[in-house]
């Protein structure tokens, strides 16, 4: 896949097809272009811990599925329901670089793990805009969670 194809792709289209991550055994690139939270103890490599979430899997991943709709440039690329896992892409305004976003919820004792993982596709820096955008997302997680 060319950068240039990635760049010109609008939406999904040009980026490469879409595959479940497996967070037991991601190991996150040495470059500061990804960014990594998941649950204490659920995987070797991360860069900061996601608190239980005291809903069950089930409502979890109802809300998951739901956080990139109405978000400007992000589109769903593929979802496995059976690893309560989805994946969006998420186009930069400026330059239309894509970013991949990870989510996925895992059953835990009192409730719900939540995976979240942002990597740019592109370049070796992203300036924390992967780490901002996980910060976002998972204050828009503990929004639709706390919605009536």
């Amino acid at each position: 896949m060319s950068t240039l194809s990635l760049l010109l792709g609008r939406g999904t289209a040009g980026l490469p097809q879409a595959e479940p991550v497996d967070f037991n055994g991601l190991v996150l690139p040495p470059s500061p272009n990804a960014h990594l939270a998941a649950p204490a103890g659920a995987t070797a490599e991360r860069h900061e811990t996601t608190p239980l979430l005291p809903v069950s899997p089930e409502a979890a991943w109802a809300a998951l599925r739901m956080l990139g709709e109405g978000e400007a440039r992000t589109w769903k690329m593929a979802e496995w329901p059976d690893r309560r896992q989805v994946q969006w892409v998420v186009r930069t305004r400026l330059a239309n670089f894509p970013d991949i976003v990870v989510g996925q919820i895992v059953p835990l004792p009192g409730g719900s793990g939540m995976f979240l993982y942002s990597r740019s596709l592109i370049g070796y820096s992203d300036f924390g805009v992967n780490k901002r955008r996980i910060a976002e997302w998972r204050a828009r997680m503990d929004g639709a969670l706390r919605a009536p």
